[in-house]
């Protein structure tokens, strides 16, 4: 028997209770991970509502990311075994004290790396490189405009574009969240409520900018295609202010302008096995250098799961919110 968080019905944070029930089942090529740590993340906001359901045959429970200890093994899921630290993307499942998750979307943790950090990086990590690399295919010496810089995946999507070659800017809600965002390497910070990142990054580079990372949505789509540069892309990964907006698409034929976006979680299995491939190779040595690290917020016990999404619902929050298990003193 395991303690997982369940959502009783959609609603705001207090319809999570924790409950207790079976250990999850894992096929042959998943490992079963004993949880220490797991992210918390905007889409699980968003599925607690009723608004983003769990992919057909994923775990219903929340938790897209942890860290922990393999505890099982699948007869296909060389190379790894009882008792290795990994971290990784999962399917649903992670506010639990058990998940079950693929094998090729595990990572390696080393001692060096603590769970809490470990558990704040898979889905960053994954969606990053699958938008701003794949998607956005962001060169050495471009521009990237972050909307966002101080949040869970814009604060590591500002460290990856830095140590890959690119020019980095961000928009941030407040003095002190852009001040964050330049420490962990944005050349300017754009306090939204206070300038016009429209004419800032016109001003800063006279051209516009080549790949725009985007949760915002709503007014901010027009506006990405204004500052956008010839030839330049703009990936949506979320759509806060909505996904409906009046646009005058001219400016996408004249700057030969590339609007794409997409989604993690239903994605196939193959393709988040080629996103991890790629992450490990490419990027996971600079997270073991420390050359990425995530900003960790505040760590709340599992069983403090409602106040841990009242606290990301306050706006306050600068990089990620992590969950810990009972068991994560004794790993």
């Amino acid at each position: 028997m395991m303690r997982f968080i369940d959502i009783e019905r959609p609603g705001g944070p207090d319809v999570l209770k924790m409950k207790r029930g079976a250990l999850p089942t894992f096929d042959q090529d998943e490992v079963l991970i004993q949880v220490a740590a797991a992210g918390i993340n905007r889409p699980d906001l968003l599925q607690r509502e009723g608004l983003y359901p769990a992919p057909e045959g994923a775990s219903p429970i929340l938790g897209l990311e942890v860290a922990g200890y393999v505890a099982a093994v699948g007869r296909d899921a060389a190379p790894w075994r009882v008792g290795q630290r990994v971290c990784a993307l999962t399917n649903g499942g992670g506010y639990a004290e058990f998940v079950s998750v693929p094998a090729k979307q595990c990572m390696q943790v080393p001692d060096s790396l603590d769970f809490v950090t470990a558990a704040a990086l898979p889905e960053a990590l994954f969606t990053i490189w699958s938008n701003v690399y794949e998607r956005g295919a962001l060169g050495v010496g471009e521009t990237l405009l972050i909307h966002g810089g101080s949040g869970g995946v814009g604060s590591i999507a500002i460290q990856m574009a830095r140590i890959t070659g690119a020019r980095v800017y961000a928009t941030a809600g407040s003095e002190a969240k852009c001040r964050v965002c330049e420490k962990l390497g944005a050349l300017r910070a754009i306090n939204y409520h206070e300038e016009d990142f429209v004419e800032v990054m016109k001003q800063i580079t006279g051209r516009g900018v080549d790949v725009i990372l985007d949760s915002v949505g709503g007014s901010y789509i027009q506006r990405n295609i204004q500052v956008a540069a010839k030839d330049g892309r703009i990936v949506n990964i979320a759509y806060q202010q909505g996904s409906v907006a009046q646009v005058n698409f001219m400016p996408v034929m004249l700057k030969r302008l590339t609007l794409t976006g997409s989604t993690l979680r239903s994605r196939s299995p193959q393709e988040k096995a080629s996103i991890a491939r790629h992450v490990s190779r490419k990027i996971w040595p600079a997270v073991l250098a420390e050359r990425i690290k995530p900003i960790i917020h505040k760590v709340f016990p599992l069983e403090e799961v409602v106040e841990a999404h009242r606290e990301l619902e306050s706006g306050s929050v600068v990089g990620k919110i992590v969950l810990v298990t009972d068991k994560y003193g004794m790993f």
